[in-house]
């Protein structure tokens, strides 16, 4: 899998981003089902985070299958990545992070899981009538987005790139306004937030879904709540 995947307009039906979902399936389906969401018609795109923290994380194979659905990796698909690869790893971190899970399934389950994350993208392109949306986990390392797709295509990606996109929590901490020139919107995850919070093109759309929150899904067509 390419860490950059280009998505084509979809002309059948809506195109819809959620944020974090963390094991929260169930609440993720509700909100879906609410919004009158079509599989044969619709597609939802995920900033990532799909696991950890919640109860239903065994679930995400099932999603990553789905020709409809399409995420980003997210650090928590990264942190398994690395445990299987014998990377090293704060484990009383991740731990705390919701990851004991998957620290606790065997080593084939454990292999099998990483497999899927490891094919996960790190970056989504996708065409609207308006322009083309990007989506990573939590921030673009540089003002323009041309300049970051040949970062995440070399191999391999560059570790202070890769952490950005990953973990950074910077934009909303500084209130950077700059935005990321040429896309339509940029669309992250990561860092919580109670509503939608847009800085220059970029949103924050993790709104606790899979806390005390609510799952916000945006059209991307449109960029408003669906």
């Amino acid at each position: 899998m390419s860490n950059v995947v280009h998505v084509t307009r979809n002309t059948l039906g809506r195109d819809l981003a959620v944020g974090d979902v963390h094991g929260h399936f169930s609440r993720l389906r509700a909100a879906l089902q609410r919004v009158g969401f079509d599989p044969g018609r619709d597609r939802l795109f995920s900033v990532g985070d799909l696991v950890d923290r919640g109860p239903e994380c065994e679930e995400v194979l099932d999603w990553l299958a789905q020709p409809w659905f399409h995420a980003v990796q997210g650090n928590h698909e990264a942190l398994a990545v690395s445990h299987v690869r014998g990377e090293w790893l704060d484990y009383a971190l991740y731990r705390a992070a919701g990851g004991g899970w998957f620290l606790d399934l065997d080593e084939q389950r454990q292999a099998h899981f990483a497999e899927s994350f490891a094919q996960m993208p790190l970056a989504l392109e996708v065409e609207t009538a308006q322009g083309v949306v990007g989506l990573l986990h939590a921030d673009c390392p540089l003002p323009r987005w041309g300049d970051l797709l040949p970062l995440l295509r070399a191999s391999p990606v560059p570790e202070k790139v890769r952490e950005v996109c990953q973990w950074s929590r910077l934009r909303l901490k500084e209130e950077n306004e700059r935005g990321v020139d040429g896309l339509r919107a940029l669309l992250v995850g990561h860092t919580p937030v109670r509503e939608v919070r847009v800085l220059g093109n970029v949103w924050h759309i993790d709104t606790g879904g899979w806390s005390k929150g609510h799952f916000t899904l945006l059209d991307l067509a449109t960029l408003e709540i669906a």
